[in-house]
């Protein structure tokens, strides 16, 4: 039996979200020449953001989609020469009924969903990850020092009691982050996201191909804001 699209797409997400984040730890190592010691809180921070920020945004891409359609269905020249030669039944007889009508892009629909996509889903999602990121590190914070603090026990942290605390978190501070870092973040997003957005709008039809395209792209966004979030 089949899943349905919206959790085919938040699994792939999120396998793709914990194939950034180690990405990037890859990348900080090689760069510090420290040793590969994979810490394995930041990947499931992020594989729990995945899952939580997937489905909505299925249902956001959905709702463009069903308001401003991709295509829209008109006849083309080929049936449209012999009905302009005032022969009612020529369409039906010179043509494959297949051939009747075709799919052309709305050029109208696709700049307004991008548009949309563009600053309202991105300013909500940049603001929406910021907050979920600083308050579930605090949440999870490790002191140095503390017991399973080093990343070669991580995997044992997330299983220890208490490994999740939101008791601990200032949620004044975790907003006045998320504010300061904002429009670093909306600005980043901007030198990648449309042309993504332009691509799928354009030339993708189903919204879980959409969602994959955009998931693929995303591996290098999550690399980068994988390093944002460890700073």
């Amino acid at each position: 039996m089949a899943l349905p699209p919206i959790v085919t797409a938040t699994i792939q997400s999120a396998v793709l979200a914990a194939t950034s984040n180690l990405l990037a730890q890859g990348l900080t190592v090689y760069q510090n020449e420290t040793p590969f010691i994979i810490d394995w809180v930041p990947v499931f921070q992020f594989v729990v953001y995945a899952l939580v920020n997937v489905p909505p945004n299925f249902l956001w891409q959905d709702f463009l989609e069903s308001a401003f359609p991709a295509c829209h269905i008109s006849p083309p020249p080929v049936a449209v020469a012999p009905a302009a030669a005032s022969d009612d039944k020529a369409p039906r007889q010179e043509v494959k009924r297949s051939e009747l009508v075709e799919s052309k892009l709305n050029k109208t629909n696709t700049a307004i969903k991008m548009i949309l996509d563009q600053t309202v889903g991105a300013a909500v999602n940049t603001f929406l990850f910021s907050l979920f990121i600083h308050s579930i590190q605090a949440a999870m914070a490790r002191p140095l020092g503390a017991p399973l603090s080093n990343p070669e026990r991580s995997a044992q942290y997330l299983f220890s009691r208490g490994a999740i605390d939101y008791s601990k978190v200032d949620w004044t501070d975790v907003v006045a982050h998320s504010r300061a870092e904002f429009y670093l973040i909306l600005v980043a997003g901007w030198r990648l996201w449309p042309f993504v957005s332009l691509i799928n709008f354009a030339f993708i039809k189903s919204i879980e191909g959409r969602n994959l395209v955009g998931s693929l792209a995303g591996v290098g966004w999550g690399v980068y804001m994988s390093l944002v979030a460890a700073r």
